[in-house]
């Protein structure tokens, strides 16, 4: 019986490195998942490792939520991020993207750069959709138990976005189901890993596809 086993961030980065850049000259990495799963946790860590590596230099990583033109922007950001950061990187120039502020509820003046570089990590939920898995050197799908995550993002953020935090969910499960994203991934990652480990420097790998 397949079970799920401890590997080395390290050996993810090397692995990355490995592989062929489909974006122009940059490997992209996406790091999807349902939230509250541990997808930004898992994507600085990977960043890390990465900036570890002899001669490596720490990867730029766009998160998603920093796209989303608030709530209801869920899931169609994403000609926003093919615009800003996907496009000019696929021709070999740098992106830049306005952040989404949450508290002051617009997108912020000063825009954020993203640099040619041979590695670009992109997290958040619908980052490994299915429009962009042809241009993806690696596609990584982080899950953990449905009650724990919700009250991991209300510890976080409180308990006032639980009315926006349910709608979100139903809306991340159709999409999760419809995009059959778990199944088509490289990595399945246990983002609640009962296995005893070092969680700075090893994550947990799960035998099989994720039930968001």
């Amino acid at each position: 019986m397949t079970v799920a086993v401890v590997e080395a961030y390290a050996g993810l980065a090397r692995r990355v490195l490995a592989r062929p850049a489909r974006l122009g000259r940059t490997r992209l990495v996406a790091v999807d998942g349902p939230s509250g799963a541990g997808k930004g946790v898992f994507a600085a860590r990977l960043a890390d490792a990465l900036a570890a590596l002899p001669g490596g230099g720490r990867p730029p990583v766009v998160h998603t939520d920093d796209l989303l033109d608030g709530w209801a922007d869920q899931l169609t950001f994403w000609p926003r991020l093919e615009a800003s950061v996907l496009a000019p990187l696929r021709a070999g120039r740098p992106g830049a993207y306005h952040r989404y502020s949450w508290v002051r509820r617009g997108f912020l003046p000063r825009a954020v750069p993203v640099p040619v570089a041979p590695v670009l990590i992109v997290e958040g939920v619908s980052a490994a959709r299915a429009a962009v898995r042809p241009e993806l050197s690696l596609a990584v799908f982080v899950t953990a138990p449905a009650p724990l995550r919700l009250s991991r993002a209300v510890d976080r953020d409180g308990p006032g976005i639980l009315p926006e935090l349910r709608r979100w969910h139903d809306g991340e499960r159709a999409h999760f189901a419809a995009d059959d994203t778990a199944a088509r991934v490289d990595l399945v990652v246990d983002g609640a890993p009962e296995l005893p480990h070092d969680a700075r420097h090893y994550y947990v790998r799960r035998p099989g596809p994720a039930t968001p």
